[in-house]
């Protein structure tokens, strides 16, 4: 063998070596589940200001990290004929047949297994069964019954999605505390518009699909008014911080901004109806949590850098 042609198949091993690994990182929905691992330290660091020891943040960031990419995994699987058919997930490794279903569940499996057990062993218990819980919830509950039965599917489904700041709240204090159910109960009343705009811009694909979304079983006018509706009650929840003495006037002042801007997405989507708006305004949701979640820390925070 040449040294040619040696350099030439170690070129091609490492093309392989390099399209699976990303594969295997795509499996893991990493935008959707940074977005949880984001919610989930905000949980940690508000549930001990100044005081968060790293090992317990390193280890629960972890754990919850591989245990949501196990149950995103998952839900390649099982979603793995509606992906195919659908524009916006065709693309999937497992859809797609870059893996298949044995490779994805042996992956799942390991990551899932490592988060538990980091959980179990550095942790604490209940925040490995709540994080347990969590995947049971989206993966099977969600992704195998209620996605396909009901267009309040997300609703009820999303108590899954809502749960990272809680079980981060939790691996610091090892119980379930009123604040971190507060700030679970904020992503819980989040989800629901949030993913219905989504919905309104992919209603063809989901009708395609057989899938009951709002907007395909019951319209896209009702669905826009559901919209309007959980904004607003999400807006009232997060003011709940502020009453709760939780967070103080800087959170306060940030939040009615925010929320501001979500009714001002709801109330265009109404006047509109158009599909532009409804992605636009799924992007802003996404952006609005982040902002909403940092807004959060920095005023918990803001003390402690003054001196104060």
């Amino acid at each position: 063998m040449t040294a040619k042609t040696s350099i030439s198949k170690n070129s091609a091993v490492s093309v392989v070596t390099l399209g699976h690994w990303r594969d295997y990182l795509e499996l893991c929905k990493p935008k959707v589940v940074a977005l949880m691992v984001f919610t989930a330290i905000v949980g940690m660091l508000l549930a001990a200001p100044g005081e968060l020891a790293l090992g317990t943040f390193l280890y629960a960031t972890l754990g919850i990290s591989l245990v949501a990419s196990a149950a995103a995994a998952i839900n390649h699987v099982a979603d793995c004929r509606i992906d195919a058919a659908m524009d916006r997930t065709k693309l999937r490794p497992l859809a797609a047949g870059s893996l298949d279903k044995t490779q994805v569940l042996v992956f799942a499996a390991l990551i899932g297994s490592v988060g538990m057990a980091l959980l179990i062993a550095k942790i604490n218990v209940l925040t490995a069964l709540l994080t347990f819980g969590s995947l049971v919830g989206y993966a099977v509950i969600y992704t195998l019954y209620l996605k396909r039965a009901t267009p309040q599917n997300i609703v009820i489904g999303g108590a899954a999605g809502a749960t990272p700041p809680l079980l981060g709240w939790t691996a610091v204090t090892g119980q379930i505390d009123p604040n971190g159910l507060l700030l679970f109960l904020i992503i819980f009343t989040w989800t629901p518009p949030h993913f219905w705009a989504l919905a309104l811009y992919r209603k063809d694909e989901y009708a395609k699909v057989d899938i009951p979304m709002l907007p395909v079983t019951h319209g896209e006018d009702y669905t826009r008014v559901q919209i309007t509706i959980y904004t607003l009650i999400m807006s009232i929840i997060t003011v709940f911080p502020f009453m709760t003495g939780m967070s103080g006037w800087l959170y306060l002042v940030s939040t009615l901004l925010l929320n501001a801007g979500f009714l001002y997405y709801a109330i265009s989507l109404q006047i509109t109806k158009s599909k532009t708006k409804a992605i636009r305004t799924f992007v802003y949701s996404i952006v609005y949590l982040m902002l909403l979640f940092i807004a959060l820390l920095i005023d918990r925070y803001l003390p402690f850098l003054l001196g104060s």
